[in-house]
């Protein structure tokens, strides 16, 4: 029986060696993973709706019937009055696609889109956790299933949608744009051009060329781009689109002719303005005149006002140092203004809960520091103010409440999208069947980003993206805050 014992212990010898490197911290982190992922599935049950690839199936048949000869834009998927709406240019991303089933495709696009995902919040959490010291991996892997359970992510990974992948390009633009500030502090990569080349961020720029190439709402970014006089990633921008677009024609003249001279016309190919998941402003007024078309003349006043504020502000943040709420804001005024911004476009909102949750941290950090150079209270029972607050207690406890609020809010707010409940279709059902509260509730998602975007706060000094074209490859970059 001992030997028996002995042997089976021996046995376990291996499992105890692999084990031992084992921090009980880390298997505790990746508990909290899984039971934040378990969460998200929960909550897509809850607050989604039955996802089946429905877009997917369009675009793949669209492929599938381009791939076989016939005209690529004559496609109407079965059952539907919807067709192939992207520049040619997508359609030759999208051909490897007809090589497989539907569902296969559908499931490359979640993995492609959740990659790019989580490189793209890395990306925009690093400065955060490195200011706190915390675990990147771990804070990241909190924030991955967070997002996706909130409505644009669950919608474009349900639907087989690309707002995730144009995503990614544009915020490589962003990281490019940090590396540019930052040229000059690297070391070790010097005698490598290629690996130079890539951290110099020389082709900020390139990733949103190509996602206009794709999609025609990002080519706000290069209005930025010249309105903040970022010149170089202004005409890389441009460069790209038009060399793009320019070999598609090559490739694919007759779908591109088609394309830019009558599909891009027809507003009609992708639905009412009316219809509730369109939450852009054009879809706002549609439904408040109870209407199937939008007010034009309305519509474009106010789509003015919003652009104005939006450029303006993204401009002033830039002015600060703060990239990625001048980003935010842009990408959140692009779904504001565009004619049709279905509730799967509106990916914006994950940086802006970013912003607002990292401002709510720098500042609570910002009073402490205060609170410490002012130094102790007089007594050891902290003097009771006039308000009847300990104000050397209450004064960091309460600096930075309303924008952690706020983020809060907007995330529950998109986790439970509350628009689908308050959905009508003309002529069977008015949008004001619900009174003024159904109204609001199925216009939410919209009115939250025309707030975000006159209100949004930037973080001075945050992450400068400042250069200028005279600057020498080696010189020091500004130090955060320095304009």
């Amino acid at each position: 029986m001992p030997a028996t014992v002995g042997r089976r212990l021996d046995r376990l010898a291996p499992v105890r060696r692999v084990t031992r490197g084992i921090d009980r911290r880390t298997v505790a982190r990746l508990g909290i993973i899984a039971a934040t992922w378990y969460a998200a599935w929960l909550s897509i049950d809850a607050f989604g709706r039955p996802y089946n690839f429905f877009d997917m199936k369009i675009y793949h048949g669209a492929i599938v019937w381009w791939a076989s000869g016939n005209d690529l834009y004559s496609f109407i998927a079965p059952m539907t009055t919807l067709g192939f709406t992207y520049p040619p240019f997508a359609a030759l991303i999208m051909l490897p696609m007809a090589w497989f089933p539907v569902g296969a495709a559908g499931w490359l696009n979640v993995f492609a889109s959740l990659a790019a995902l989580t490189v793209v919040l890395t990306a925009l959490l690093r400065p955060t956790v490195e200011r706190l010291g915390w675990s990147l991996w771990f804070v990241v892997g909190i924030a991955v299933p967070l997002a996706v359970a909130i409505e644009p992510v669950r919608e474009t990974l349900g639907y087989g949608q690309v707002n995730l992948l144009l995503f990614g390009l544009i915020m490589a633009d962003l990281v490019a744009l940090r590396w540019r500030a930052r040229r000059g502090i690297r070391t070790g990569w010097t005698d490598r051009p290629l690996r130079r080349f890539f951290f110099s961020g020389a082709w900020a720029g390139v990733g949103i060329g190509l996602a206009t190439s794709v999609k025609l709402t990002p080519a706000l970014f290069i209005l930025y781009f010249l309105l903040t006089r970022q010149w170089r990633a202004a005409m890389t921008a441009i460069g790209t689109t038009i060399g793009v677009t320019l070999a598609t024609f090559a490739i694919a003249g007759r779908e591109s002719m088609s394309y830019f001279t009558s599909v891009i016309w027809q507003t009609e190919r992708v639905g009412a303005a009316d219809m509730t998941p369109n939450q852009s402003l054009a879809g706002v007024l549609a439904r408040l005149y109870d209407s199937i078309e939008t007010p034009g003349l309305l519509w474009l006043s106010f789509a003015l006002v919003i652009l104005a504020i939006g450029l303006s502000r993204a401009g002033n943040a830039h002015a600060d140092g703060d990239e990625l709420t001048a980003f935010t804001l842009v990408g959140l005024t692009a779904n504001v203004i565009s004619p049709v911004s279905w509730s799967h476009h509106l990916v914006w909102v994950v940086p802006a809960v970013i912003v607002l949750a990292d401002t709510a941290l720098r500042r609570r950090r910002a009073s402490r520091g205060l609170l410490h150079r002012i130094g102790p209270p007089p007594s050891q029972t902290n003097l009771i103010g006039v308000a009847g607050l300990r104000s050397p207690i209450w004064f960091p406890t309460l600096t930075g409440l309303r924008h952690a609020v706020a983020a809060v809010g907007l995330y529950l707010l998109f986790l439970i999208s509350p628009i689908w409940p308050y959905e009508h279709k003309l002529p069977e059902v008015s949008h004001y069947q619900d009174g003024l509260f159904g109204a609001l509730m199925e216009n939410s998602l919209a009115l939250a980003l025309i707030v975000l975007v006159a209100t949004l706060p930037w973080r001075p000094g945050a992450e400068p993206a400042f250069y200028s074209e005279r600057r020498r490859a080696g010189s020091v970059p500004l130090h955060h805050g320095q304009h």
